[in-house]
């Protein structure tokens, strides 16, 4: 089985609680106005991966993890391959942080089997359309203040301590890129 994927980040603090393995998947069809990762809408782009080589790339990173957070684009437009990676980590102890732009009783509705066991295995799920007209950066991971975080295990149970954390990179082939929330003026005010 494979997945299609714009990006993967092995080890980040920045994209949920603790150290964790990001994966942002390519393809959405939601399309929130004023998205700012509309380069993740088009199901063509990206790079294509075998399950089984995600997996192992998350196993070889465990020790220095905390847990995986999916984004995008949309996970749950490729369920059976999210379903696949959530179930095959969950026994390492990692914790599961998934970013939808779907509301929780929206997912339950769809009334999938694979969507609930997706749901089963995921510790944090932070549901909800981006809305541009409620931009909203004062909770960590979120941009506007509709997004909930919902805590489907008992792993966390509060967020209030984190910030907002960008962190700026320089890729294998030189290019800088940031990955985070900030406050996009500020970030520009920097360069």
């Amino acid at each position: 089985m494979t997945i299609k994927i714009h990006k993967l980040v092995e080890c980040t603090f920045s994209e949920g609680p603790g150290k964790r393995f990001a994966i942002w998947v390519q393809g959405c069809n939601i399309h929130c106005a004023g998205c700012a990762n509309r380069e993740m809408w088009d199901h063509t782009a990206g790079k294509e991966y075998e399950v089984s080589e995600i997996v192992e790339k998350i196993r070889q990173n465990m020790m220095r993890i905390e847990g995986v957070t999916f984004l995008g684009g949309e996970p749950f437009e490729q369920i059976q391959a999210i379903r696949e990676i959530v179930t095959s980590i969950k026994p390492y102890g990692l914790s599961v942080l998934i970013f939808t732009g779907y509301r929780y009783e929206e997912l339950l509705g769809f009334d999938d089997p694979n969507i609930m066991e997706i749901l089963h295995n995921t510790d944090v799920l932070v549901d909800g359309r981006f809305d541009k007209d409620d931009y909203d950066l004062s909770r960590p991971w979120v941009g506007s203040a509709n997004q909930r975080y919902l805590f489907l295990s008992d792993r966390y149970s509060d967020f209030t301590l984190e910030k907002n954390r960008i962190e700026i990179r320089i890729t294998k082939d030189s290019r800088i890129e940031m990955i985070g929330m900030a406050n996009i003026e500020v970030v520009k005010s920097w360069f």
